[in-house]
Formats: C-alpha cells, sequence, structure tokens
C-alpha cells in the first residue's frame, strides 16, 4: 500500500508513540507519557515542540533499541548529535535518566572523540626573531625583476661563469630593492656597504679563470648578500643569516602565490594589452633582427655573440634554471620585505666565575706561550743552525712540521678567549681589569706565534715552492691575526664580551669579505706563477707536473720562462682554452681572454722528449 502526503499508517503511527525524540529520550516517564498522547493528534506525524531525529537502525542502538522505555531494560543511549531545546533536559548518560531543568550545559563528547595533538612551540629563538610585520604585498615591478632574474639565469648561466653571473644577479637584487622600498625600508650605510660588497664579489668570476678564488668569492657573496637583506649587528646575525636564506625559499614562494592572485583578480582587464604589446614588440625585433642579419655579416655576427645560443637539448636544464632564479629572487625579495631580527635573541651569558678559579689556568697558559715565543724568537733571529743540530731535521723539514700546529694553536686561541668571557668574573672594578690584562696577554703572545706560523711558511715555500694550499692557509693565518687586533681594540676600550661592541661581529664578517675579495683580486694563480718562476731563477728548480694544473690566469706569467720549459708547462692549459673556444662572451673572464691573445701570438708545441727529461711525466712523490 502506497501511503499518500499527509497520511500516515497504523504501523507508523504506532512507532510515533515510541519516544524518538532527543528530549523524549531523556526526560522522565511522566513527561515521555504525555508527550506520546500529545503526538497522536498531529498531522504528518511532525511535534509542535520541535523535530524529530528519524527511526535509528537496530544495530546501531544495540538489542533494545525498539523496546520503549520503562520496560526494565536498559534504553538506547542519548542522542549527542544535536545540542537540547530551551526548556528540555540534558540528557543523561547511556541508559539513565537525564537532569530535569532550564537550560542544560552541552554534553560532553564520547569517550572515543578524536582529539588530535598539538603541535609542538617553535624554539624560543626562532620566536624572539620574528619580523615586526607581516610583508608588504606583492609589488608589480617586484614579481617582474623576479621573473627577469629567471629568464637571466637560464640564458647566461648555462655554459660557464663569468660576468653572466653579475647579470643574472642583479635582476634579483633589484627585486630585493622593490620589495623593501614596499615594505618601507631605507638602505642604512651598512645595508649600502654589504650590497656593494656582494656585487663585487660575483665580479670575481669576471676577471679570474680559477674555479677556487671564484667559488669563494661566490659563497662569500651569498653571506654578505644574507647581511644586506637581514641587517644585524651580533654574533647570531653574523652566524645564523647566511644559512636563513634558503629557509626563506618557501616562504617566498607562498608569498609571490598570494600576492599574484590578488593583483589578478584586481587587474584582470589590464592583462591583454600588456600580453598583445609585448607579442607585438617580440614579433617587430624577431622579422627585422633575421632581415638585417641576412643582409649584413657583421650584423650576424653581433646578433650571434649577444643572443644565448640554446637548444631544444638544454630545455630542461634551462627550465630548471630557470626555476631556480625565480624561487632565489623571490626568496631574496620576502626576505627583504620582513626581515628576521637576529639581534633580538637573548644570549645569555654564563655564570662568573670566581678570580682564582677563572684565572689560573690563563695564567698557566700565558706562560707557556711566552715561553715557546721565546725559543721562537732565538731561533728568528739566527739560531737556526743550533736548533737543527739538535732536532736532526733539515730546513725545510723543520719549516713544514710547525706551520700546521701553530695554525691550531691559533685557532684554539680564539675558541679559548670566546669561553673565557663568557664565564669571566663581573660585578667590580677589579674584575674587568684582570680580565683585560689576562686576555690581553694572551692576544699579544698569539700574534707572536701567528708571526712565527707565517716565518715558517715562507721557510717551506723557499724551500719547495709555492702551492694554492700554502697560499690560502697563509692567508687565513693573516686574517685571524687582524680578528686577534680586532679582540684587543675592543678589550682595549672596555666594551669586549658587552653589548656595546657591535662594531666586532660586523667588522670580522667584513674583513673576512674583503679578504676574500681581495684573494681573487689579486689572481692566485699567476702569485704561484711568479713565485715558481722566481725559484726557477735563483735555483733552476721548478715544478712543471704542479705547474702545468694551474688555470688560464697564469699564462701570461709562464709565457716568460724559455723553451722547451714554457711549452711542457703551457700545453695543457691551452688544451683546457681550446676545449672552450665556443663558450660566449658573457662566459669567459678576462684572465681566459688574456691567455688567448698570449697563445695565439705564441702557439704552444709540446716536446715530449725534452718534457720528460723535466719530469713532466714524472709520477713519483709530490709535496701537496
Amino acid at each position: 500500500m502506497v501511503e499518500q502526503p499527509g497520511e500516515e499508517s497504523a504501523e507508523g503511527r504506532g512507532r510515533r508513540a515510541e519516544p524518538d525524540t532527543v528530549a523524549e529520550r531523556g526526560v522522565p516517564q511522566e513527561r515521555a507519557e504525555e508527550r506520546q498522547g500529545e503526538g497522536a493528534g498531529r498531522a504528518g506525524g511532525k511535534a509542535a515542540a520541535g523535530p524529530t531525529v528519524p527511526d535509528q537502525p537496530r544495530h546501531a542502538a544495540g538489542p533494545s533499541a525498539d523496546r520503549p522505555p520503562g520496560s526494565g531494560e536498559p534504553g538506547p543511549g542519548p542522542d549527542l548529535r544535536k545540542p537540547p531545546q530551551q526548556g528540555e533536559a540534558a540528557p543523561g548518560p547511556r541508559g539513565g535518566r537525564g537532569v530535569p531543568g532550564g537550560m542544560a550545559p552541552h554534553p560532553q563528547p564520547p569517550h572515543y572523540a578524536y582529539q588530535p595533538p598539538r603541535p609542538a612551540p617553535p624554539p624560543a629563538w626562532v620566536v624572539a626573531s620574528r619580523p615586526d610585520d607581516p610583508p608588504a604585498p606583492l609589488r608589480a615591478a617586484t614579481g617582474w625583476a623576479a621573473i627577469g632574474a629567471g629568464v637571466a639565469a637560464s640564458l647566461l648561466l648555462g655554459e660557464g661563469l663569468g660576468v653572466n653571473l653579475l647579470l643574472a644577479a642583479l635582476p634579483a637584487a633589484l627585486a630585493a630593492h622593490f620589495a623593501a622600498r614596499t615594505a618601507g625600508r631605507r638602505p642604512r650605510p651598512w645595508t649600502l656597504l654589504w650590497a656593494a660588497g656582494c656585487l663585487a664579489l660575483l665580479g670575481v668570476p669576471a676577471l679570474r679563470d680559477a674555479a677556487w678564488p671564484s667559488t669563494l668569492a661566490v659563497l662569500a657573496a651569498l653571506a654578505v648578500g644574507s647581511f644586506a637583506l637581514q641587517g644585524g649587528r651580533s654574533w647570531a646575525a653574523a652566524l645564523i643569516s647566511p644559512f636563513w636564506l634558503p629557509a626563506a625559499v618557501p616562504g617566498g614562494v607562498a608569498w609571490a602565490w598570494k600576492g599574484t592572485r590578488e593583483r589578478a583578480r584586481n587587474t584582470r582587464h589590464r592583462w591583454g594589452p600588456v600580453v598583445r604589446t609585448g607579442l607585438i614588440a617580440v614579433g617587430l625585433l624577431v622579422v627585422f633582427g633575421a632581415l638585417f642579419a641576412g643582409a649584413d655579416a657583421a650584423f650576424a655576427d653581433l646578433l650571434n655573440s649577444l643572443v644565448p645560443d640554446a637548444s631544444v637539448a638544454d630545455g630542461p636544464l634551462r627550465s630548471l634554471i630557470l626555476l631556480l632564479g625565480i624561487v632565489t629572487a623571490l626568496a631574496a625579495a620576502r626576505t627583504a620585505a620582513a626581515p628576521r631580527r637576529w639581534d633580538r635573541i637573548d644570549v645569555k651569558p654564563g655564570k662568573g666565575r670566581g678570580r682564582v678559579e677563572w684565572a689560573l689556568p690563563l695564567i698557566v697558559l700565558d706562560v707557556l706561550f711566552a715561553v715557546f715565543n721565546t725559543v721562537q724568537l732565538t731561533v728568528l733571529f739566527g739560531g737556526y743552525d743550533r736548533v737543527l743540530r739538535e732536532t736532526g731535521l733539515t730546513y725545510a723539514e723543520y719549516a713544514r712540521q710547525g706551520f700546521w700546529q701553530l695554525l691550531c694553536a691559533t685557532l684554539l686561541t680564539l675558541v679559548v678567549i670566546a669561553l673565557a668571557l663568557r664565564w669571566a668574573p663581573r660585578g667590580r672594578r677589579r674584575d674587568a681589569t684582570l680580565v683585560r690584562a689576562v686576555l690581553g696577554t694572551l692576544c699579544a703572545l698569539t700574534l707572536v706565534v701567528v708571526l712565527s706560523a707565517l716565518r715558517r711558511m715562507d721557510l717551506y715555500v723557499d724551500a719547495y715552492g709555492l702551492t694554492r694550499l700554502r697560499l690560502s692557509v697563509a692567508g687565513v693565518e693573516l686574517w685571524l691575526g687582524l680578528v686577534i687586533v680586532m679582540i684587543m681594540i675592543a678589550g682595549g676600550l672596555g666594551v669586549l664580551g658587552r653589548r656595546g661592541a657591535t662594531w666586532v661581529p660586523r667588522a670580522v664578517t667584513a674583513s673576512a669579505a674583503l679578504g676574500v675579495l681581495v684573494f681573487g683580486l689579486i689572481s692566485p694563480d699567476r702569485l704561484v706563477a711568479e713565485q715558481n718562476l722566481a725559484r726557477h731563477e735563483r735555483t733552476g728548480k721548478i715544478d712543471l707536473l704542479y705547474l702545468r694544473n694551474l688555470s688560464a690566469d697564469a699564462v701570461p706569467t709562464l709565457d716568460r720562462l724559455p723553451e722547451p720549459l714554457r711549452s711542457c708547462a703551457l700545453s695543457e692549459i691551452a688544451r683546457g682554452i681550446e676545449a672552450d673556444e665556443g663558450e660566449p662572451w658573457y662566459a669567459t673572464s678576462l684572465g681566459e681572454a688574456r691567455a688567448r691573445e698570449v697563445l695565439a701570438k705564441r702557439p704552444v708545441a709540446e716536446n715530449r722528449d725534452a718534457c720528460a727529461s723535466a719530469g713532466v711525466y714524472d709520477d713519483g712523490y709530490r709535496s701537496y
């Protein structure tokens, strides 16, 4: 039998007598019976007091789901899917009675409700360094500059390093500048200094063909560029900011995506003219450029040198470089718009020790340094013969044996000074005087150790010649001596270990960046070649096997060697230059261009017999 709308069968009316509503299931028996009588005369089975809950299946409420209340058997549990209506009682626990009264509290969630774990709070230093304000919305100029950085990187960075690295970095710097201006940041003197240093370091690959000084310059440029974007005057900023820029990549992408969506929603009507104008301009350049290139061979050569050479096979690599360039520029722009405040990280000083407990180990170390330096000064002023007779070492072995130990001693001294400042006694004027006296003496004695290490390196170079590694570690030793001098100046001014010495971290960082820049500008491979050439003229000894592995920067110096030594030293370098013959102008360094001019005037004619007699093909032991 099909029921008509508005009608109800006898079986349905019987079911309606059961307490199906939420309120009826949890109220006393008297109120349930009254509601049962009132529900028989209602049309359509609709209750006036509120909506009813549809019939539940038997398995949902258990074996006693269809037994009426009051039958002695436990009834269905309370329906927790909706709160009680006004004037109704709150449902009680499963199988029990509700509590009559007015407004009842909301029911508690069942015991099986899933409660997700709360995420762990971020570290205190991350919270303390958060930006003051969220970044300003993405500006159109910032977005176009980031896209330009990606396009420049994709077109210019696929074939080598030269001036192309600087050309690809300029749009990224513009993107950061536009983002900082939009956020209301104004450049400060230190910011301009860091930015200029970053661009200068990126110019080293354009000047030098050697890969190792160029790599150091690029890494230093990343660190200095992070300072330009974020600023900072503390040791925390000096140590953390260079490594935080890669962590800003996800935030930069999300920031750019949000800003692009907002701008596209508000300026949707402007995109058509911009796209049409760009396509027309590109079409005109392609058509007329092709016509002019076909009309004049010189103009065609000019276009070939200016336009990057891209092929379909390079598509995946260039697409990856394009993506990396855009992402890097967006990360720099996002960091410039809302930089981290690393200076707010509170580094608590260590607990101050007693005077005797703190000073006694350092005084003993000062005495040890003084005795060692006394012996070193005796040797430096002419006591080599006596020392060599007593030790049984040769002149070069004595020099080689001591340099590395003295370099480690210098590094460990800086660590000792840092730890001593952390646990130094404080609170009285006598404590400050004691700290300056003990640590000042240690710094002065360490400077003598630095001079002794450099003297030993000079002796070793005089015996075996100059190499890249020896030149590098000598430069590091000089920089460590400069750091010790800055520590002595800060201690003499009475600001060492205090918050007032904010210039020390920035000065140390700037000196390191300046050292890397000078190291790249002086052309280390050229210095190595010049020193070995001077040693050959003085002693007649030369390591051609090592000189053959230098870069094109050493070609003008090695060109002064007599034949056949000249061709033996330049043959391997000339092969590398010939292999790079097809590189475009923006991927060719100035050192390589000069080497090509030298080799074009005087080609290399290698004589294998003469080179073999000179030791070029000797696979024997060579010093480092």
